[in-house]
């Protein structure tokens, strides 16, 4: 029977579907047939596959009809990573290839008209989602190998040419071939700066304290964080050293984060694994599709997704446009992105750190107190661009601070605090948290459902009665509340407390309403 099934992955968003790639060689009108609802690219893999099999001298069966069936057919299908299994499939039903050694095999890769291969974005999670379906064997990119590896328990094969893949699988001696090349995102540029954040520390930040604090906080619990206040205050230096009192990363929360990079197409080949939390600071005139994601064609994940366990940097965040600042209320609430096109759907995850950083006014220059006002901006426009954060939107931010500039001879007694003795205390907090929520879906005091921190982890009764009266008086909402609750639980962690009492509370709403901190009672140095 000229019949064979080879195996690829079709990625909706972050979710891999293995697809069956089956291919018939019969008798028939001559003539080459894609079913299975695939796309443009797709159409045109039929005739990348015919030529890179003729010009690899492995003989295209131009006298018949092939038929070629991406499996299950109800599920769209786009990608030019599907070449290699197709070609393969067709070879396989030719009797170039043992149809047997496909059998728990994946083929992931785009071929040119020479046989070569050439890299595709993607390839660690449709490995990640063949593995979870039983693939042992696992064919792509040589230069996409290393990243194929980070799978555990998958053989890998990084080949050049299509020839070379057909050797393998037949058992023979795989022959030369040219060197493929690596993605045309890749790196190639030394100049960006990219490691400039690395020297940054908690160290060189004088003063500020109650910032510092609620920075710290924010990092322990995984809060969204707004600073506001008056250019040159210290918001951007502040936000920039956030990734620097961050643990690094577990095993699990690698994985996720490179596998997001890999489908972004923009992880770097040379890297392997990213280990640290991530930083992204878009320019105020970022698109919605480049910050949440989408794009034409196949949709990508936005920078909000990519600094997911990490920082999204969002600097004089009332500056970007109405439509961005608008669709950050699903990813601030629920800690995920869900891009909806016709009949595509596609789901990222984006459980990072949102800090916003914003001037009191247009100009930047406006102070509350009359003596240090140098405000030129109308009253209305103050207005107008305060009004950009809307309520529901900054209904969603747990941690509101005000950041001063720097008074002289106010910067503290003794040196600060290195970025290195915060981390300590955040990788002790968040311990706490994962042995509390060890068998939960969730992993920070800042991902916690409401309902769930109400039944299973209550305030104290004096505690729980505060946040009532604030609630009855009409200042905070039912969801503040819940973030006030977060909160309270994350400072009982960073000070070894069993749980959030009263004094708890009281510092949780303070950093929800900007007020000033009592850091002398939670046994803290203001410097």
């Amino acid at each position: 029977m000229a019949f064979a099934t080879a195996h690829t992955v079709s990625l909706q968003g972050a979710v891999g579907h293995l697809i069956e790639v089956q291919a018939d060689v019969s008798p028939g009108i001559v003539a080459t047939i894609v079913v299975g609802r695939p796309d443009v690219s797709l159409n045109e893999a039929r005739d990348r596959c015919r030529m890179a099999i003729a010009n690899s001298d492995l003989g295209w069966p131009s006298t018949k009809r092939v038929t070629i069936l991406l499996s299950p057919a109800d599920l769209s299908k786009s990608g030019s990573h599907f070449d290699l299994a197709m070609a393969v499939a067709v070879l396989g039903a030719s009797g170039k290839v043992p149809k047997a050694a496909l059998a728990g095999c994946l083929f992931v890769g785009e071929l040119t008209l020479a046989g070569g291969l050439r890299s595709v974005p993607g390839v660690l999670p449709m490995v990640l989602a063949a593995a979870r379906r039983g693939i042992t064997e696992v064919y792509v990119p040589e230069p996409q190998a290393a990243e194929a590896c980070m799978v555990p328990g998958v053989s890998v094969y990084g080949m050049r040419s299509l020839a070379q893949v057909v050797a393998q699988l037949a058992g023979e001696e795989v022959p030369e071939a040219p060197p493929v090349a690596e993605q045309s995102g890749s790196r190639l540029l030394t100049w960006r700066g990219d490691d400039r954040l690395e020297d940054t520390d908690m160290i060189d930040v004088l003063g500020l304290a109650d910032a510092r604090y609620a920075l710290e906080v924010a990092a322990a619990g995984g809060h969204h964080l707004m600073l506001t206040g008056p250019k040159g205050a210290g918001k951007t230096t502040l936000a920039e050293r956030l990734p620097g009192v961050l643990p690094d990363l577990d095993a699990e929360e690698s994985l996720e984060l490179t596998a997001i990079h890999s489908l972004a197409g923009v992880l770097d080949p040379a890297g392997g694994m990213l280990r640290r939390p991530p930083f992204a600071a878009p320019h105020h005139d970022a698109s919605k599709a480049s910050l949440i994601g989408g794009g034409t064609g196949r949709v990508r994940p936005g920078e909000i997704s990519r600094a997911h366990h990490g920082v999204l940097f969002l600097d004089e965040f009332p500056l970007f446009r109405t439509d961005v600042i608008e669709a950050l209320r699903q990813p601030l609430e629920s800690g995920d992105v869900t891009i909806a096109r016709g009949e595509e759907s596609a789901t990222f995850p984006a459980r990072g750190i949102v800090v916003v950083a914003c001037n009191p006014c247009p100009c930047g220059e406006y102070s509350a107190a009359a003596r240090d006002n140098r405000c030129t901006c109308a009253e209305r426009a103050r207005r107008d661009y305060r009004s950009r954060i809307t309520g529901p939107l900054s209904d969603r931010i747990d941690i509101v601070r005000e950041v001063a500039p720097l008074q002289a001879g106010a910067a503290g007694s003794g040196p600060p605090e290195s970025s290195a003795a915060i981390r300590e205390r955040v990788t002790a907090a968040r311990h706490r948290q994962a042995e509390r929520y060890a068998g939960c879906g969730w992993r920070l005091n800042g991902h916690v459902p409401g309902p769930a921190l109400r039944d299973s982890w209550p305030l104290s009764g004096a505690a729980q009665r505060l946040l009532d009266d604030k609630i009855g008086k009409g200042l905070l909402t039912r969801r503040g509340a819940v973030r006030v609750h977060r909160l309270a639980w994350t400072v009982a962690d960073l000070s070894g407390s069993p749980g959030p009492g009263e004094v708890e509370l009281v510092t949780a709403l303070r950093l929800r309403t900007a007020e000033p901190l009592m850091l002398a009672d939670l046994g803290r140095r203001a410097g």
